[in-house]
């Protein structure tokens, strides 16, 4: 486990295999901001229209993507807020998360909000993320 960041589950709060109730990040090292990641590729085309599955596994693909680029992975993961419209299904949205977090051993931090709409009305789900990577 990296010492710099402690993943922590007190006593007296709920413990969930899915998210950690609070994350310290302690020490030199690089504090990532990853803003609002949407179901866009690369070529900036929406991915699954009408479908949250197929959106929430194209915006963690971006976020992937993201956390590379600072030289972090989901495992430098430390806190994620996760948008979701109005009317969708979460079950739906959880279970195509899995496929990207559920061997985490340290999930991070999560907050999910439900929004009646994002910057598109076509978008369904949003993330943004903090990661840090030790020095």
């Amino acid at each position: 486990m990296n010492e710099k960041i402690k993943y922590l589950n007190p006593e007296g709060l709920m413990k969930s295999p899915a998210f950690s109730q609070l994350v310290t990040t302690h020490g030199n090292g690089t504090t990532i901001y990853v803003g609002g990641q949407d179901a866009v590729n690369q070529n900036g085309e929406i991915v699954g229209q009408g479908d949250l599955a197929k959106q929430t596994e194209q915006v963690l693909h971006n976020l992937q993507v993201a956390l590379k680029a600072a030289g972090a992975t989901f495992e430098n993961l430390v806190r994620l807020t996760i948008y979701i419209v109005q009317g969708q299904d979460i079950a739906v949205g959880f279970q195509a998360s899995q496929k990207f977090f559920k061997d985490l051993e340290n999930p991070p931090a999560i907050s999910g909000v439900i929004v009646a709409g994002l910057a598109n009305p076509d978008f369904l789900v949003e993330v943004d993320a903090i990661a840090f990577v030790s020095a």
